[in-house]
């Protein structure tokens, strides 16, 4: 299966003659190549002549930018530690594409020069896949280098990433073992108030720790990466399959819902699939199907994704794409479905050839939503692994296409600088690190052939900063050894996945694909946005003087779209005169002052903002009852019992591993506002509470601190029922960290519990995610546990 997954990277290159749209267009890959490598020494000598040490060039004023130094840009600069990054980022490139004197002369900067200690707020995401997967990287190819004989290595940039490693290590010392998304490089300190991370952040680390880990002998690193990803996959959504955007380190809960491929989410699957290819570990692709599974059934709508809800995955939750998605048509190639991402790629090369660049957000209806493109090169990375799988010379000059953007509207004096806005293709003085880490690496492999390659690239991993880990990495011993892989018994389908899928196994050319069948996808591609996009009405904003923002067009920040923390939505924010603070609990809270507005006309734009805020915080709270729903069960010794629905808690203990069975026991406080009174009574039991005064995980809380295994809020509001009302999702506080379960049953369930225990004295219930047959339940109730044995399956119940 695994040389199944990398097959597409172990495909060679063929002819230089071009048929696309039926057109022959005739290429010299040579001179193609030629031109590439000029590319990289323009950026990386312009780095190096006028930035260097830096961690950045800033491409238009001809100089680096200096954290603590040059004008700050907020959290953008969290990916800087004045740590030489852009050298770091780029040593893998240098080798790749044969520099070899050059990557010798960076090793020795390096070696004498590189600082980690700097005092500055990091990001532990950008600082894992840039300066940790940078330093392995070249680690990597330092040794290999090394034994083809054209380098002494003294395993000086491994002793380096294992002190970046070290840095890392205390971002992980959370309840849940996700890490912060923040970390000061220097002390290890940590913002405990902001205990919020993405996805991806928390899920794109299992490559870089792994690696360490079996590089240096030392486990400690791929178990914490290993934990990590491990209470994200707890924390799925089991109904649908999918993951929010958001979670909270400290108890799991989800902060943002919304799910998709891109930003936030996106190297999160990335990882699974890879970490697979690279690490041998089966409980990695078992996942990465489950997830995969449900993209296709709840995300992916023709060659179009969409995010949705994680919970109500037939929700629309965002209007826009993100370019980051560019990514996904790679990830397919890996996994196999070479279809969809012929046809997503399509779609997303229809974006590029209107605007130039791919737009760092655009419309269900292909127009722009944020018009920024920082030399992205996550399309590039699609295109390469596309005609690596193919042979269609069509990703050729979809490759040449995105040459001839860059030297067209990028190239500057010193390096090549960001778009700011697609549309006017004016610049930003930016020219991220990643530019040189990846960029260059797959336009260069693109278009090479293999007798060109000093390394051979079919030997490694690519990371999602496209830095080279070794295959044989995986003929390690295993160093999660001491963390139990969860793996999910079948596809939800029902059918085990051990191949790829293979659609034109009964090609008679002989080739897996023709470009014909190629062509007919891309056909199809193109005849869904046709169909599915309408004429932009050309619509000129009247003038309204400093009122107007300082762009040509200007997209209304809705509501439902904004993203806490991202850049271009704070400053919509102030100028509508909202200002973001953060409370002691770690939640972004927004006040609207209209005097700090641009204008009246943005102040008033601030009040709906606010008012679609306060209307999206209602109806979560109304359809968090539609969260998947638990099973309760009662029964008393045989004789007498009832089953019925009870509402989730978005905390705590969810049942799917376990069901829970104990006795009942009723806490005092009845309402469980403040510490229960009668804890002996609590010791073992599940602890009945009623609804109102406080917030429900601090009932539970305040249960668990007494002792109690599980909780039972009951409503306080009269004749509520399963049967008859929509059953609330009890949501959590931001504050309380509840390990045990609970569930919400309605006022009527309640009554019948209160007189069965009347009569009985003694109850026992069942928690459970299944629902409950109560002759298995007598069965277990007669002997009853505290909790059951995880490995029981609860679908038997």
């Amino acid at each position: 299966m695994r040389t199944c997954l990398v097959r597409g990277l172990l495909l060679g290159l063929i002819g230089p003659i071009l048929a696309v749209y039926g057109k022959q267009v005739h290429l010299n890959k040579a001179d193609i190549t030629k031109q590439v490598h000029g590319m990289f020494r323009h950026a990386y000598d312009s780095y190096m002549l006028y930035a260097y040490p830096a961690d950045e060039l800033m491409p238009l004023s001809c100089e680096g930018r200096t954290r603590g130094v040059t004008k700050s840009r907020g959290e953008v600069d969290d990916a800087l530690g004045n740590f030489q990054l852009t050298l770091i980022d780029s040593l893998d490139t240098l080798a790749l594409l044969g520099y070899v004197d050059e990557f010798k002369d960076a090793v020795v900067k390096l070696n004498k020069t590189l600082n980690l200690d700097g005092d500055f707020i990091i990001s532990t995401f950008e600082t894992n896949i840039r300066v940790l997967g940078g330093l392995l990287g070249g680690h990597a190819m330092a040794l290999e280098l090394a034994d083809m004989g054209k380098m002494d290595y003294d395993n000086c940039i491994l002793r380096f990433a294992k002190i970046m490693g070290d840095k890392l290590l205390p971002a992980f010392n959370t309840t849940t073992g996700i890490p912060m998304s923040r970390i000061n490089l220097k002390t290890g300190n940590v913002k405990k108030s902001q205990p919020e991370t993405c996805t991806a952040c928390a899920g794109t680390l299992i490559l870089e720790f792994a690696a360490l880990s079996r590089f240096t002998g030392d486990s400690t690193y791929e178990e914490k990466a290993r934990i990590a990803l491990d209470s994200i996959w707890k924390k799925r959504h089991h109904g649908s399959g999918l993951v929010g955007t958001v979670i909270n380190v400290n108890n799991g809960d989800w902060v943002r819902r919304e799910s998709g491929i891109g930003a936030g989410i996106d190297s999160y699957y990335e990882y699974l699939l890879k970490a697979y290819i690279l690490l041998g570990d089966e409980a990695y692709l078992e996942r990465f199907n489950v997830h995969y599974d449900a993209i296709k059934r709840f995300i992916q709508q023709g060659p179009m994704m969409i995010d949705v809800h994680m919970h109500r995955p037939t929700e629309q939750s965002r209007s826009f794409i993100d370019s980051l998605s560019a990514f996904w048509p790679g990830v397919q190639v890996l996994k196999g479905d070479i279809q969809s991402a012929v046809e997503i790629h399509e779609l997303l090369y229809q974006v590029f050839q209107k605007y130039g660049f791919i737009p760092e957000a655009f419309t269900h209806k292909f127009d722009v939503h944020w018009g920024q493109n920082p030399l992205r090169p996550e399309f590039a990375e699609s295109t390469y692994l596309l005609y690596k799988a193919t042979h269609d010379p069509y990703y050729l000059q979809v490759g040449l296409d995105i040459i001839n953007t860059l030297e067209t509207y990028a190239r500057k004096r010193c390096g090549y600088a960001g778009i700011k806005d697609v549309r006017k293709k004016n610049h930003e003085d930016r020219m991220d690190s990643f530019f040189l880490a990846e960029m260059f690496k797959y336009l260069y492999l693109l278009f090479a052939d293999d007798s060109e390659l000093l390394i051979d690239p079919s030997k490694f991993v690519f990371t999602t900063e496209a830095h080279l880990l070794p295959m044989w990495l995986s003929s390690f011993k295993n160093h999660t050894k001491h963390v139990e892989p969860t793996f999910s018994k079948t596809n939800p389908d029902g059918s085990p996945e051990k191949s790829c899928p293979n659609p034109r196994a009964d090609n008679k050319s002989g080739t897996l694909f023709d470009t014909a069948t190629l062509e007919i996808w891309r056909e199809n591609s193109r005849a869904w946005i046709q169909k599915n996009s309408k004429a932009k009405k050309s619509q000129k904003m009247k003038s309204q003087g400093k009122a107007d923002i300082n762009m040509a067009t200007h997209i209304r920040l809705r509501a439902k779209d904004y993203i806490p923390g991202n850049e271009e939505h704070e400053k919509l924010l102030n100028r509508m005169g909202i200002h973001v603070e953060m409370t002691h609990t770690g939640q972004t809270q927004l006040i609207h002052k209209a005097e700090l507005a641009v204008s009246t006309a943005a102040a008033n734009e601030g009040l709906v903002f606010m008012s679609e805020m306060i209307e999206l915080n209602k109806e979560a709270e109304k359809n968090s009852s539609l969260d998947t729903m638990r099973f309760f069960g009662v029964l008393i010794d045989g004789k007498e019992g009832f089953t019925s629905l009870a509402g989730p808690a978005q905390f705590g203990d969810d049942f799917y591993e376990s069901p829970l069975i104990g006795e009942v026991a009723y806490g005092q406080p009845s309402h469980g506002c403040s510490s229960l009174t009668n804890p002996k009574d609590m010791q073992g039991k599940i602890v009945v509470l009623y609804r109102g005064e406080c917030m429900f995980a601090k009932k539970v809380l305040n249960a668990e601190q007494a002792g109690a295994i599980g909780a039972i809020i009951i409503d306080n509001k009269k004749d509520t029922s399963a049967d008859t009302n929509t059953l609330f999702s009890m949501a959590p506080d931001g504050e309380s960290t509840v390990k045990i379960g609970s569930v919400f049953l309605g006022s009527r369930e309640g009554n019948k519990l209160e007189k069965l225990t009347r009569k009985y004295g003694s109850v026992s219930v069942l928690l459970s995610h299944s629902e409950v047959n109560l002759k298995h339940f007598y069965s277990l109730a007669k002997n009853p546990k505290p909790h059951l044995n995880a490995s029981h399956d609860p679908d038997e119940l």
